[in-house]
């Protein structure tokens, strides 16, 4: 039978399948990439890695260009200008899809699950999960498993969101996007579910870009951080170097530092 897909429904050329990277090798790296909108950048010349294991936040304050990066990562914007690799492979011309198949899972803002299906029926949406997986699944999240068979909609916001991040968990991927994990929570259930974050790169040795409102949390759980201001990028370094240095943080978000 002959391949029904088109060039960019496939995976990247070159490209592992989706699941646990080698200890420390670069799973995203991004060079020099201009992206944005209506052929308008928001996002101009970022440079910026990720490696297997690895939580990465991604800060800024509102229309920093956070969730845009995001976006053109997993290929729902256009990339203007530079390079994005997945595990070396080019992503240029790779559809969202091929992306998500090649092992690209990005939980948007709002959660992205469908409100009237059940948690058990999201796990059954276009995989094949293996109990051994759903098992790994619900032992990250042990909340959800006594709600197989409550609709979504029904659900917590912190239930939700554990919901969308174990969907994205069921696809096995190597490289997980997080975008504002903490919208619409109270700042405790934040507290409770930063750490399973970390939990899921220690564990899975799965890359993480972290997308996070919640500058003090998000820099107690990730190993590195990037700050944007107004589309560029003002710091990064170690989550330690910058926790310990507020100075540096905040001319970060007003476009005042170096990187």
């Amino acid at each position: 039978m002959s391949d029904a897909t088109t060039p960019a429904e496939r995976p990247p050329a070159g490209a592992a399948q989706p699941g646990a990277a080698q200890p420390g090798a670069v799973v995203l790296e991004i060079k020099d990439l201009s992206t944005g909108y209506d052929n308008i950048p928001v996002v101009r010349g970022l440079s910026m890695s990720v490696a297997a294991g690895e939580v990465v936040a991604l800060m800024g304050a509102n229309g920093a260009g956070k969730t845009t990066t995001l976006r053109a990562i997993s290929g729902l914007v256009k990339v203007m200008s530079g390079s994005i690799t997945l595990a070396g492979a080019s992503l240029a011309g790779v559809s969202p899809t091929a992306r998500s198949r090649a092992g690209i899972a990005h939980v948007p803002e709002g959660r992205g699950i469908f409100y009237g299906l059940t948690v058990s029926e999201h796990f059954r949406i276009g995989t094949h999960a293996s109990r051994e997986t759903l098992e790994e699944v619900y032992s990250h999240f042990p909340a959800l498993e006594p709600l197989q068979d409550r609709r979504a909609g029904l659900l917590s916001g912190g239930e939700q969101q554990m919901l969308g991040i174990a969907c994205a968990l069921i696809q096995n991927p190597k490289l997980l996007l997080l975008d504002e994990l903490s919208l619409g929570l109270a700042p405790v259930i934040v507290e409770r579910l930063l750490p399973i974050v970390r939990n899921i790169a220690d564990s899975r040795r799965t890359a993480v870009v972290l997308v996070e409102q919640h500058v003090r949390l998000g820099l107690e759980v990730a190993d590195r951080a990037y700050v944007l201001a107004h589309g560029n990028l003002t710091a990064s370094g170690s989550a330690a170097e910058l926790r310990n240095n507020t100075d540096r943080l905040v001319a970060s978000y007003l476009g005042e530092a170096g990187a």
